[in-house]
């Protein structure tokens, strides 16, 4: 069986091929500048007939068929998915409607999802869900101390997100330490230009640092994370700004990029700190102030962990940072807790779970409509 895994962004779409027999994939790829100005491909649907013609034309594969099954990433599945689902009209009606909570991803998922079902229309494709992962967090975790009438008609509720990579982060713990998850309690950290920590216990997520959005949490590459709200308010008095101006600040104007005036980018940040920036190094320092904080509170939480786990583009390939955490936290943790780095692959995350849905004795012949 051949599996296609789909990760669109708004403008761009991010593929991988996989066989069933093997965890490498076959081909791979990345169609950026989707819709822009002057850009040949206009839309998500040119965009796979791109994608599709460029495995054809390379004779990665040969026709159409070969691809027996599509795994498509979608950021926000609201409370209404808990698990992968083949994708069918209704999947699709639920999907846009968990569009106002994520504006900016969701849109795009769907678009790469119509132009796949056009081009395949008889091969059964799947909808993986970056939420799905919390959806058994206990209600502590998940429901925020407001008037519950806004989680009745808005569901306003911590949702996480990088469930999928948390996940098979998780998988990839029990292998190393040669133990099954339903006996590990852990704790994975996804640190790249997005940020999250989540707390498992015995494969199930019990708390997350991400929230009702991405926003949430962990200092990243432009987010703030946690902030007083009142602080927000006071902002945005002060400055006579509009609620979409301070939702640009908040989201794309600060965390590293705005503690330090220099870049989103952690790599640029430590060079600077080298250079001598007061300005990068605070930036680096609230950053790891940050997760600790995370790290220590879910440590609390699990009664101990079994491992913490680095990955994400920071936490694979900062190992001086993995060291520091290591040698500053060794004596709370204790040599019963291990450090592991963990690269991480959604895309074979989505591409098990895809197959694992397709072969369900239930699924096998069914037929998509």
């Amino acid at each position: 069986m051949k599996i296609l895994v789909i990760n669109c962004g708004s403008s761009s779409i991010k593929y991988k091929l996989y066989s069933s027999d093997s965890d490498k994939p076959l081909d791979k790829g990345l169609i950026e500048k989707i819709g822009e100005k002057g850009s040949a491909v206009k839309n998500h649907s040119q965009g796979v007939r791109k994608l599709v013609s460029g495995l054809l034309g390379r004779k990665v594969i040969s026709r159409l068929d070969e691809i027996e099954t599509i795994g498509h990433r979608v950021v926000h599945g609201g409370e209404a998915f808990r698990e992968p689902r083949l994708i069918n009209p209704q999947v699709i009606k639920k999907i846009r409607e968990c569009s106002k909570l994520a504006p900016l991803h969701n849109p795009a998922n769907l678009a790469g999802i119509i132009g796949c079902r056009k081009l395949f229309p008889r091969i059964p494709q799947v909808a993986v869900f970056d939420t799905a992962f919390y959806q058994d967090m206990p209600k502590a975790a998940y429901i925020y101390a407001i008037p519950q009438s806004y989680y009745k008609k808005y569901k306003v509720r911590k949702y996480g997100f990088h469930g999928t990579s948390h996940q098979f982060v998780a998988k990839q713990a029990s292998k190393i330490l040669k133990k099954p998850l339903t006996k590990l309690k852990l704790i994975t950290c996804h640190l790249g230009n997005g940020c999250s920590i989540t707390a498992i216990d015995q494969g199930r997520a019990v708390d997350t640092s991400m929230g009702f959005t991405p926003l949430e949490g962990l200092v990243m590459g432009t987010r703030c994370g946690d902030i007083d709200v009142a602080a927000v308010f006071y902002i945005m008095e002060k400055e006579k700004l509009a609620i979409s101006e301070m939702d640009q600040i908040l989201n794309k104007q600060s965390g590293l990029l705005g503690v330090s005036g220099l870049s989103n980018d952690f790599r640029l940040i430590r060079k600077a700190m080298a250079k001598g920036s007061q300005r990068a190094k605070l930036a680096y320092e609230i950053f790891i102030h940050r997760i600790k904080k995370y790290i220590g509170a879910y440590l609390f939480i699990l009664k101990g962990a079994d491992a913490v786990c680095f990955t994400g583009g920071i936490g694979e390939n900062t190992p001086k940072l993995i060291e520091d955490f290591r040698q500053s936290t060794l004596r709370f943790l204790g040599s019963k807790t291990k450090i592991l780095v963990i690269p991480t692959d959604e895309e074979l995350m989505i591409a098990h779970l895809a197959c694992g849905l397709i072969n369900k004795p239930q699924n096998k012949k069914r037929k998509i409509k």
